[in-house]
């Protein structure tokens, strides 16, 4: 069921949680105070990846792929994720400059997003019995915000996976309350601004939308 159009759709709308834009913004750099313990992070790339996450990996294969700027970001890329760059003007220009001038840059974050979040997401749709056009985005979703599907959210209810006979509706629809829930009382206010995410999901779960062929509306942005 998750034919090429509905891998578009999903990662669009992802992108539109994450930048605004359908086709993300490749050189959106922002910094949030929701490094470890709260401190400031780097948020760059297409769908956003972080300072204490995965920005080391996109700027190695930006470099490994010879881009413009590869010999002055292979400056910093011990630092990445030990070293706060935060505030550090250098770098966060040269991030911007090739995600703007270099279309190797573009090529690379579409690996990376690809690679670091996309396919452990479907790995775990695949191997977990799930089928339908939702779930995976719900699965992504996740991936892309917390980097997996929390065992600790899985915990809070009591829904088998489909493919230990549980049923995949009711399985995604429980993850999304917990999952909203833990957002919106979060300590991380960032965090609890997020909640239109899960929002998301639970009005595709009410209007029963489980094959993303209705138009999504997400952030003022409709996603065909």
């Amino acid at each position: 069921m998750i034919t090429p159009e509905i891998k578009r759709k999903i990662l669009q709308i992802v992108n539109v949680f994450e930048t605004g834009k359908l086709e993300g913004r490749y050189d959106e750099l922002v910094v949030m105070n929701d490094g470890p313990g709260g401190i400031p992070q780097i948020t760059y790339g297409r769908s956003q990846t972080t300072e204490y996450s995965g920005l080391k990996n996109l700027v190695q294969r930006y470099i490994r792929s010879e881009g413009k700027y590869a010999t002055q970001l292979s400056e910093y890329v011990s630092r990445i994720g030990k070293t706060p760059l935060s505030n550090d003007r250098v770098f966060k220009q040269l991030l911007v400059q090739a995600a703007r001038n270099d279309p190797m840059m573009i090529s690379v974050q579409d690996e990376f997003f690809d690679k670091t979040y996309y396919q452990p997401a479907y790995k775990f749709f695949i191997s977990n019995g799930f089928k339908l056009p939702l779930s995976l985005l719900v699965i992504y979703d996740s991936y892309i915000h917390s980097g997996r599907v929390p065992d600790f959210l899985r915990r809070r209810f009591g829904e088998k996976i489909p493919a230990r006979g549980g049923n995949e509706k009711e399985w995604v629809a429980r993850y999304c309350d917990v999952r909203h829930q833990w957002l919106k009382y979060h300590s991380n206010p960032i965090l609890r601004n997020t909640t239109y995410r899960t929002a998301c999901f639970k009005e595709q779960i009410a209007s029963g939308n489980w094959m993303l062929d209705q138009p999504i509306k997400v952030q003022g942005v409709v996603v065909a």
